[in-house]
């Protein structure tokens, strides 16, 4: 066995709320340590050009361009990235010692049938800045984990189920469970025992609920779904909702986080309802989302482990419940973190790259053979 190297994660989600920051250390098969974890939040001028780069991407058919705002926002979102870690080294000096760093970037498109997939984020940028911090022989940063996935014909979404797997085998005697990431858009993993994961996106998460409010309020989110509990469901407009094609495909399958806009506004009404009601209902669509994934798994799940943002929100947890017939825990109450899980993972996925360890399965993405992946920049090329 490979001993575990200490990794560090940088994760920018769909939600585009900041910047998740967590070290674990791993020999990207299990997990030895985890370390601390942190989120450094965006102030709303970066949140707001972010939406307006996903907005410009929409027409993109060249993953490598950046038409519009895009080139200001890449920049921009390297940078914030650079200051989150040099924040983090500053909290946690003794972990400059890192020896790999996994960097995401930020999704602003996401059309797999095109075989396009579109993460803002200048790694060798991020390199040379990451050198300066970085003690030792320094860091080798992995970035671009999605690109190698779609090109080969994979969905290149979800990509943390391996490390679901690998958090999954520390509770215990195997037995079926998901794992559900509540970011932008939701993302599921079907663990049983060490057989490959089943996974997929399952729909709107945050995304819509966020975006609704905004357009109504100055909330950027519904905080522990207070909101949402004060609405009513119009389970006649969720039930229109779920007729989307997508919730009637099996696993694997993705979504970029805009797929649902146009379908909301044209056949749920919103304009019609209340803010409570609106969001209440659209929370009723993420919870409903989930459960249709139940009738493409293997066996049902003893117990629903929910992370990501969403899983602060009360309402969406007790309406998961409800929907689902399963207990429904947070990832922070079996011993995991809610919030770091996903930056974790991409430190995971950075140790297995450096490995040629597969990232992706063709249980999980849809890819044609398990599938490393990854642009690789050791220390030495980050001048």
């Amino acid at each position: 066995m490979d001993r575990p190297l200490m990794a560090i994660g940088l994760m920018s989600g769909t939600s585009l709320d900041g910047i998740d920051v967590a070290l674990i250390e791993t020999d990207g098969e299990t997990v030895a340590s985890f370390g601390p974890g942190r989120t450094y939040v965006y102030a709303p001028e970066t949140r707001e050009l972010m939406f307006r780069a996903i907005s410009d991407a929409r027409e993109m058919t060249d993953r490598h361009a950046r038409p519009g705002i895009l080139a200001r926002a890449e920049r921009l979102s390297t940078e914030r990235h650079g200051q989150a870690l040099a924040a983090f080294f500053k909290e946690f000096p003794a972990y400059r010692e890192v020896e790999v760093i996994g960097y995401h970037g930020q999704t602003v498109l996401h059309r797999p049938e095109m075989r396009l997939t579109v993460q803002l984020g200048d790694g060798p940028a991020l390199a040379r800045a990451v050198r300066g911090m970085t003690t030792g022989s320094g860091a080798t940063l992995v970035y671009d984990m999605r690109a190698a996935d779609v090109a080969a014909g994979g969905q290149g979404a979800p990509l943390v189920p391996v490390y679901h797997r690998a958090l999954a085998r520390g509770l215990g005697p195997p037995k079926p469970l998901l794992v559900l990431n509540l970011g932008g858009v939701g993302n599921v993993t079907y663990v049983d025992g060490m057989a490959d994961p089943i996974a997929c996106d399952t729909g709107p998460a945050n995304a819509l609920i966020d975006d609704f409010l905004k357009a109504r309020t100055d909330l950027p989110f519904d905080e522990d779904g207070v909101i949402a509990a004060s609405g009513k469901v119009d389970e006649k407009v969720v039930d229109t909702l779920m007729t989307h094609p997508f919730f009637h495909r099996p696993p694997p399958k993705s979504l970029d986080r805009n797929d649902f806009r146009a379908w909301v506004h044209e056949h749920a009404g919103l304009d019609a309802m209340n803010t409570a009601d609106g969001v209440a209902t659209l929370t009723a669509l993420s919870a409903a989302s989930v459960g249709a994934v139940l009738a493409f798994l293997p066996a049902r799940p003893t117990r629903l482990i929910v992370a990501g943002g969403g899983a602060h929100n009360a309402t969406l947890l007790r309406m998961l419940a409800a929907r689902t017939g399963i207990e429904v825990v947070t990832a922070d109450e079996v011993g995991w973190s809610t919030d770091a899980l996903e930056a974790q993972a991409f430190a995971f996925l950075a140790v297995r790259a450096l490995r040629g360890l597969p990232l992706s399965f063709p249980t999980t993405t849809g890819v044609p053979v398990p599938l490393t992946g990854g642009i690789i920049r050791r220390p030495g090329e980050a001048a």
